[in-house]
């Protein structure tokens, strides 16, 4: 971490002041930086602050030094985007912040399109079990800026294309790329934009740092001449040892990926198989993510709300068979359906929300469906249809493939209710 500054010297507006941006206020409060302003669209949210308010934000764009972005501010969308344009070179985040006024820490950073939060939490996971000293922030929770940075501490941050895309001084000791998909076209204007932001996790890495990532997006990662150390994820080699995982939920082909990054990072980190196995075995997943919550006679409920793009579904049908597939919701910009190496798997589909016409289109002549329109309707229609299977297995899966926001006012919010619901109908119905 080369670029250590003294942030007092410097002058920030804090724009956006949702979760990130108060955590930034309070990291300045909290490190006696004077020289700052904040701005949010919301009037509501501005009015919450006593002090440090701005009258004329043109003039205070043009006289700070950094403009510290908040995650959820798109240069698309918002009010003042050309204005912001017009001072982009200015613009960071509160990772960057991070980097900025502190070297004791060793640097995890998790990013991709699917699988980051579990990623990131299985490697805490695997770290804390090794004795390792760790923290985990960022797109997952907690904002990075208000953790508790201690000497030597191995620090895991999720972060999302939102916040490498403004990103100008994030350098990671192991940067680690999932995967890339269509998602958030809407917010980057361009799946060219959204990879470039995706890449950007190794752009200040020197050649001490490791770069862990799939073979596909080995070109891109030459082609901007990146200083790290190149290391190509082991596939065949955690594939050997798989058949040890007791763990059915990382053993899961829904896991394979992340399972398989969390290896070889943990190659990089010495630490051994045998102890990999054993950190895993204890490993409890996340919430609303392909979460097997509930069995009944032969049905199992699994509930996937967090999927919201198709992507992350179809990796969630080629994990079971004899599958009563929930889907539905605010789909995602662009958003198209493949079905082609999963449809066996699946029985029948039961479509929910708002907008149902656009998931009959994607799923007309590939699988057939039943237009449910909400939760219950669909959970009590699935399970009456488990009746075909007879004495054979099946499961009665949420993945949505789309946002919660026609219905509900999030993804655990949805999958809380599935939930409910899913052990209150099995009772009478099953």
């Amino acid at each position: 971490m080369s670029h250590i500054l003294n942030l007092k010297k410097f002058s920030f507006l804090v724009y956006g002041l949702g979760s990130t941006g108060s955590s930034v206020v309070r990291f300045f409060k909290k490190k006696k930086i004077k020289n700052f302003s904040i701005w949010d669209d919301n009037l509501k949210l501005r009015k919450q602050y006593k002090s440090k308010k701005v009258s004329n934000l043109n003039n205070v764009l043009k006289k700070v030094d950094y403009i510290v972005l908040s995650p959820g501010v798109s240069l698309h969308k918002t009010k003042f985007k050309r204005q912001l344009k017009k001072y982009n070179k200015k613009i960071i985040t509160d990772i960057d912040l991070l980097y900025l006024s502190n070297s004791y820490f060793k640097s995890i950073v998790v990013t991709g399109t699917n699988g980051k939060s579990t990623t990131c939490k299985i490697i805490q996971h695997l770290l804390k079990n090794n004795k390792f000293q760790t923290q985990l922030g960022g797109n997952i929770g907690t904002p990075v800026l208000d953790l508790n940075i201690q000497k030597n501490i191995y620090l895991i941050i999720e972060a999302s294309s939102f916040q490498l895309s403004h990103s100008k001084f994030i350098s990671p000791d192991y940067a680690i790329l999932l995967n890339i998909t269509n998602d958030h076209l809407d917010w980057h204007g361009s799946l060219k934009n959204y990879i470039s932001s995706k890449l950007k996790i190794f752009s200040l890495q020197n050649k001490e740092n490791f770069a862990i990532l799939n073979k596909k997006f080995k070109k891109a990662f030459k082609d901007k001449k990146y200083l790290s150390k190149l290391i190509s994820i082991k596939f065949k080699e955690y594939h050997k040892i798989k058949f040890k995982l007791k763990n059915l939920y990382l053993k899961s082909k829904t896991n394979d990926e992340n399972m398989i990054f969390a290896y070889t990072l943990a190659k990089l980190l010495k630490i051994d198989n045998e102890s990999f196995i054993k950190s895993m075995n204890s490993f409890i997943g996340l919430p609303h993510r392909y979460e097997i919550f509930f069995r009944k006679k032969n049905i199992i409920f699994i509930n996937d709300s967090k999927a919201t793009s198709f992507e992350s579904s179809i990796s969630a049908l080629a994990g079971s068979k004899n599958i009563f597939w929930i889907l539905g919701g605010l789909p995602k910009y662009k958003d198209k359906l493949n079905l082609s190496n999963v449809k066996d798997n699946v029985i029948k589909s039961y479509i929910i929300g708002n907008n149902t016409s656009f998931f009959e289109k994607q799923l007309k002549g590939k699988i057939k469906f039943l237009i449910s329109k909400n939760l219950g309707n669909a959970i009590k229609s699935a399970i009456k249809d488990t009746r075909l299977l007879q004495n054979s297995h099946g499961t009665i899966l949420l993945s949505p493939g789309a946002a919660s926001f026609d219905q509900f006012d999030n993804f655990e919010t949805r999958g809380n209710e599935f939930k409910k619901l899913s052990i209150k109908y099995a009772k009478k119905l099953i």
